[in-house]
Formats: C-alpha cells, structure tokens, sequence
C-alpha cells in the first residue's frame, strides 16, 4: 500500500512538473528570442552613434566610461497610457583586466520623459562614467537624478569642450527623427529584467552574475562586446 502511494506521488510530481515546464517554455523562449533581437537592435544602435558626425564628444567620453547602456527604442506611451519606455542593455568594464562583461538586460521608463515636439521615439545611451554609477544599476530599480547623479551629453558643435566640466555619474545622449536630445531623462526608472536575463543566459541571472562574479556569458553577445571594446579602445 506504501509503495503505491509513494508511485503515486512520485508520478503526480512528475506529471505536474512537466505541465509546468510545457506552460511556461513558450513564454520562456518568447523571452529569450526578444532578448536577442535586442542585443543585436543595441550594437546597430552603438554603431549608429559612433558614426554619427555631432557625436564627436561622445566618442571620447566613451573611452572614459565604466558602463554603456544602450535602448535602442524608447517609445512615448509605450508602458501606460502617458508613460514611456523600453527595454535596454547594460555592459560594464571589470576595473582590474579593463575586459568588457554583459550584456544584463533592462527597463526604462518614467512617467516624466519629456520629448521634444513631434517626438514619439528615440534611441538612448546612457555612458555610465563612474563606479558607483555601475554599482547602483547592479540594483533591482534605480531612478535617474535621484537615486544616481544625471547629466545630459554635449553634442554638435563645441560639445567636446563642455565635455571636460561634466562630473555625473552617467550622461545621457539619445536622438529622436533626428532631433539630438530629444528625449529628458531626468526621473526616469531603470529596472532589471530578470525574465530576459534567465531566458537570455538559460539560467537564474543577476546582473551581480554577469559583472562581478563573471559567471554568465554568451556567445551571441560576442559581437556587442566587440563593438563597445573597439569604441573605448584608447588610442
């Protein structure tokens, strides 16, 4: 009778595991394939960036950085009706070897954006300049100007200059139809993603996993890195 109920258990666990696991992998790989298709989204935007004439200052602040984070689409209502927001990637630079690690995964948002007129969208990088500024986006949630100092990025003309007097922990530079700051940052949430992170890396990932203890990698994300290690390549 005890051997028949221990089956029984045994086969119930099983069963019902496997119901789970059969619900939950398409929402699993859903996430995996978005996080993807971002990581690529955010080199093309990177690259973007760096070729782009009026960001002479943001090429050279970019070989000072600590951090880069990269939101390839930051879209005005795209959370709830008045907010805005998007999905990005954080890479960080290990302080001892200099080697670029990520990318973690994250989102963007804030009630509070203000874009310019006829703004509906913009691509945003955020050049995290400090160690404490990588280190307070190692957090779940952190709001921009508040918890973490914020500054926007010079650009055009004479932006290389002004680039010496800032001291923030992260400058921000987004474009939006071509308009250079055309989005307001100030406010802003940046929360993880622990769903794309576990789905991206095909197991449980922190940020702490991928920056600090170096133990989540992925080959798909050799290109990203590449782009951003020849970006703060010192000359």
């Amino acid at each position: 009778m005890e051997t028949k109920n221990l089956i029984r258990t045994v086969a119930t666990i099983f069963l019902t595991g496997t119901i789970v696991t059969f619900l939950t992998f398409p929402a699993y790989a859903d996430d995996r394939q978005e996080a993807t298709q971002l990581v690529e989204k955010a080199r093309i935007a990177l690259e973007s960036f760096m070729a782009d004439s009026k960001m002479e200052a943001f090429r050279d602040l970019m070989k000072q950085a600590e951090g880069v984070f990269i939101a390839p689409q930051v879209l005005k209502g795209a959370f709830i009706v008045g907010a805005s927001g998007g999905s990005g990637v954080l890479l960080a630079r290990d302080k001892r070897t200099a080697q670029w690690y990520g990318p973690a995964f994250y989102t963007l948002g804030g009630v509070s954006f203000g874009f310019q007129i006829g703004g509906e969208a913009s691509e945003v990088v955020l050049l995290v300049m400090t160690e404490r500024g990588v280190s307070s986006l190692l957090s779940t949630s952190l709001k921009l100007g508040a918890d973490i100092g914020l500054a926007a990025g010079p650009v055009g003309m004479g932006a290389q200059a002004a680039s010496a007097n800032l001291s923030a922990d992260i400058l921000s530079f987004s474009i939006s139809k071509g308009i250079y700051g055309g989005i307001s940052l100030d406010g802003a949430v940046v929360a993880t993603r622990g769903d794309w992170n576990s789905a991206y890396y095909g197991k449980q990932t922190t940020p702490a996993d991928i920056f600090i203890r170096h133990e989540a990698t992925h080959p798909h994300a050799e290109k990203l890195v590449e782009t951003v290690t020849k970006a703060t390549a010192k000359k």
